[in-house]
């Protein structure tokens, strides 16, 4: 019987997520329902966001294990009753110092950086896109790991820097751009874009290149309808931005406090969650519940 979140030594507590020591080699990791917009955690919770998230990187990370190893033990067996479906039992890794960021197409941060200079990432594209247009081919445009404020856009030698090993920057970003094709080419088939998306990547005790903390998520991505995707604007989507261009609307500064959140933009954006989860996984969310008793 897994020892109740209480009885666990709490390590980090996030904008999301929660970690707690479960053993010296293991670490539970359990997702909120907490959402953040420009990096402040609004007051209000989004029903079920939490297992959404934590049943789709099981998903995604079941899926990519032979493209890259990853950090799961058990979504089950040593996760406290209280949060089954959001937690994770996990190994610890040594996680790299920079946020692997993969463009598929041209949009927020990078749309911006584009129509100032031509260049995103230090990738020079070509002239001419319209805002969401897809991209030539996948770029890896990593940044750096802010502990407090924004993350910052950075070129590859950026990362190079960082990670302190140039070797080792292009399995990152190999390995990257390769989790990011494929998670791409799923979602298409289910009629959904995955416009970018962000992985946290680490090295095991051995020292092999291993994916951590969450895997193509509406927290992490883009997600778009692929039946509504028309370039030359801003799309629907799947993922946070709802509540982000919410919370654009309302005049907020972006600095704390965020604003509480309506309650029809509360329902809408579940809705939101869980249809990327069944359309994604092909499941009914209920059966991520009932799989891991949650329901």
């Amino acid at each position: 019987m897994a020892a109740a979140l209480s009885d666990l030594s709490l390590l980090a507590s996030g904008k999301v997520r929660e970690i707690y020591e479960s053993s010296p080699d293991e670490l539970l990791i359990v997702a909120s329902d907490r959402i953040s917009t420009y990096d402040v955690v609004h007051p209000t919770a989004i029903p079920h966001k939490g297992a959404v998230l934590t049943g789709l990187s099981a998903f995604w990370f079941e899926r990519t294990r032979e493209l890259l190893p990853n950090h799961v033990v058990s979504v089950t067996d040593g996760v406290p009753d209280e949060a089954r479906g959001r937690g994770m039992l996990v190994r610890r890794l040594k996680m790299l110092p920079v946020e692997c960021v993969v463009r598929g197409y041209i949009t927020g941060s990078g749309w911006k950086d584009y129509q100032a200079t031509g260049k995103v990432s230090g990738h020079t594209l070509p002239e001419g896109l319209r805002e969401s247009d897809r991209l030539p081919a996948p770029l890896f445009t990593p940044s750096t790991k802010a502990d407090v404020g924004h993350d910052e856009a950075i070129d590859f030698e950026g990362a190079v820097e960082l990670i302190g090993d140039r070797a080792l920057a292009e399995r990152v970003r190999d390995a990257s751009l390769a989790l990011y094709e494929y998670a791409a080419e799923h979602a298409r088939s289910n009629g959904i874009i995955l416009a970018d998306t962000k992985f946290e990547l680490g090295l095991d005790d051995a020292g092999t290149l291993t994916i951590g903390d969450e895997m193509c998520t509406p927290d992490s991505s883009r997600f778009w309808p692929a039946d509504q995707y028309e370039p030359g604007r801003g799309q629907p989507s799947f993922d946070k931005q709802f509540v982000r261009d919410w919370a654009s609307s309302t005049g907020w500064d972006r600095n704390p406090p965020a604003p509480e959140i309506p309650a029809d933009v509360v329902a809408r954006t579940r809705e939101k969650y869980i249809e990327a989860y069944e359309r994604i996984t092909g499941e009914p969310f209920d059966a991520w519940l009932t799989r891991t008793g949650a329901a």
